[in-house]
């Protein structure tokens, strides 16, 4: 038995050519795989645990004698950021001299607590305290129903 060797006799130009479409052709299979691939939708968050309230200023209004105060709350969804008062004139607060204080204290409390329960005032200021504290719990009610109802 006699092997008669068989010799291929290939060009370099044929290589290089053949080369090159090999690379073109495994880059099209490549980009075409990412153009054409399905995304997965971003999950979305369905911990309210978490967001206690939607982020946004909420009010409530107070009536002091004839005019109307509003009882501003700013949230952010985790945590209750600030507590001011509205439309308080200097009339207003001189009429009340411990509207300011109160809110200031209550203010406190709440953002050290991060919320309305187990608040204490002062007996000076119980009747203010309450009314404000009353009026802080509306907004944040505004804030944690708007949570719901997306």
């Amino acid at each position: 038995m006699q092997s008669k060797p068989k010799i291929l006799v290939l060009k370099m130009r044929e290589l290089v050519y053949t080369g090159i479409f090999l690379f073109l052709a495994v880059v099209l299979i490549v980009l075409l795989v990412l153009m054409f691939r399905t995304e997965k939708a971003p999950e979305k968050r369905t911990s309210i645990s978490t967001e206690r309230y939607t982020a946004g200023v909420y009010s409530s209004p107070v009536t002091l004698g004839d005019t109307v105060v509003d009882v501003t709350v700013t949230v952010d969804p985790d945590r209750i950021k600030a507590i001011d008062l509205n439309n308080l004139s200097e009339t207003t607060s001189t009429m009340y001299p411990l509207i300011r204080p109160a809110v200031e204290e209550l203010e406190a409390q709440i953002l050290e607590k991060q919320s309305t329960k187990d608040i204490t005032w002062e007996a000076t200021g119980k009747y203010t305290a309450g009314i404000l504290l009353n009026a802080i719990e509306k907004a944040l009610d505004q804030a944690e129903g708007s949570v719901f109802s997306e």
